[in-house]
């Protein structure tokens, strides 16, 4: 029989369940806010709940699963299946042991890793990387998130906490603090937060991204060279990234990715530019092409090469 896995893909504002199959495509999928009352209720228990109705709702046995792949936001120590740390203020998320809860409740083997490091595991799986065995994968959104394929292996470190790409000091010494204690992380530049924060400055009905790139998009020319601004930042982390890596293709994901022409063109040529000529030769820059399901797909992925699947 064709096996299936259960996706769980726990973010700061919503846990997105999913059934995916041998071949990384996903079937029924559910979402649930995790932060409905602020955080009031812990996180883990949200998402045991949510698990629980979804295998009911769907008439799922747990017997008709071969295992839980767990893609989550935070420091993630895969080794251990818990939340190690992070970077920002949800509540009580810190120290949460995932692995174990979830294998006491479903009696199935459970593995967990970082959402952006799953991102790019899910786009080498069924998306957009698929064959390369050398990414770097970059989601763009509150923060910034990596993950660092090599050789065809994840980089994770000694814990599991590798490709924390957003939190190198791309201003070390004039930058502004970020939430992780440092000065001038480079995703207190180059997230879409950065970008929001700095055109609310200069226009408050610049409220969030969306606005952004249709004011983008009719032609203002403050929020065209804003953005200009923006993709300089980014492009700059990418071009040292490409130099320590070397890699096959870059691929930016979250929310902003679907915009072609005013972030994932500008962004590739800026890279093209600035990178050193042999590192340019066959490099390629694209959008991520699995959006929401990328984290499902790659929580599962990571599962089966646990597994030795």
């Amino acid at each position: 029989m064709e096996k299936h896995y259960l996706g769980v893909d726990i973010g700061g504002t919503a846990v997105k369940l999913g059934v995916v199959d041998a071949f990384g495509h996903v079937g029924i999928m559910d979402e649930v806010s995790v932060s409905f009352d602020n955080y009031q209720t812990p996180i883990m228990d949200t998402v045991s709940g949510a698990i629980d109705r979804f295998l009911q709702k769907n008439d799922i046995e747990k017997a008709q699963l071969a295992g839980v792949g767990v893609s989550a936001t935070g420091q993630v120590d895969s080794a251990k299946g818990l939340v190690a740390g992070t970077c920002g203020n949800l509540l009580g998320w810190s120290g949460t042991d995932i692995r174990a809860r979830l294998e006491k409740q479903l009696a199935l083997p459970v593995t967990v890793a970082n959402d952006a490091n799953c991102m790019c595991l899910g786009e080498v799986w069924a998306g957009a990387a698929k064959g390369y065995t050398d990414v770097i994968g970059v989601t763009i959104g509150t923060g910034v998130g990596g993950g660092i394929l090599a050789g065809g292996k994840l980089l994770e470190g000694r814990r599991g906490l590798g490709g924390e790409l957003g939190h190198f000091p791309i201003h070390a010494k004039d930058g502004v603090k970020c939430t992780c204690g440092n000065i001038g992380c480079w995703e207190r530049y180059a997230s879409t937060s950065a970008l929001v924060r700095a055109a609310k400055t200069m226009d408050k009905t610049l409220e969030n991204g969306r606005v952004i790139f249709e004011a983008a998009h009719q032609g203002r020319a403050d929020v065209l060279a804003l953005l200009d601004g923006w993709t300089d930042e980014i492009a700059a982390g990418l071009i040292g990234l490409t130099h320590i890596f070397n890699p096959q293709i870059i691929l930016i994901g979250g929310g902003v990715s679907l915009q072609q022409e005013l972030l994932i063109e500008p962004l590739r040529k800026k890279v093209m530019s600035g990178v050193m000529p042999a590192f340019a030769e066959g490099l390629e820059l694209r959008a991520a092409s699995l959006g929401n399901d990328a984290g499902l797909v790659g929580g599962v992925y990571y599962f089966r090469t646990q597994m030795g699947e």
